[in-house]
């Protein structure tokens, strides 16, 4: 069986309810807590899911915010469990191989 895991990025959503809709509003309150990124680093941890994050730029978040980890990262389950039948292999099955006549136009 597999389960693929994913997450949903909620600080523009959370931003918003506290009607912060300028990104370069949380530079200095980044700043504040220690944590030094530059607008565009800023810009691009609202409006696109980080791959990767630092603790102290999580903890600054929530605390900028006033709300938990599991506020801002909501867990998600990408594609469920499927069990494989007895007897299969897992591949997929090949794919259709159709061949092609390349015809010139005529006077050429």
């Amino acid at each position: 069986m597999t389960k693929k895991m994913g997450y949903r990025w909620n600080l523009r959503k959370i931003m918003a309810e506290r009607d912060m809709f300028a990104t370069t509003d949380l530079v200095p309150l980044l700043a504040e807590r220690g944590v030094h990124l530059s607008r565009e680093q800023v810009f691009r941890l609202v409006t696109q899911p980080p791959q990767r994050l630092s603790m102290d730029t999580l903890a600054a978040l929530c605390d900028i915010l006033d709300v938990g980890v599991a506020d801002l990262i909501e867990i998600t389950v990408v594609s469920k469990q499927v069990r494989k039948a007895v007897g299969e292999t897992g591949k997929a099955p090949a794919p259709t191989v159709r061949r092609s006549t390349i015809r010139r136009p005529e006077g050429l």
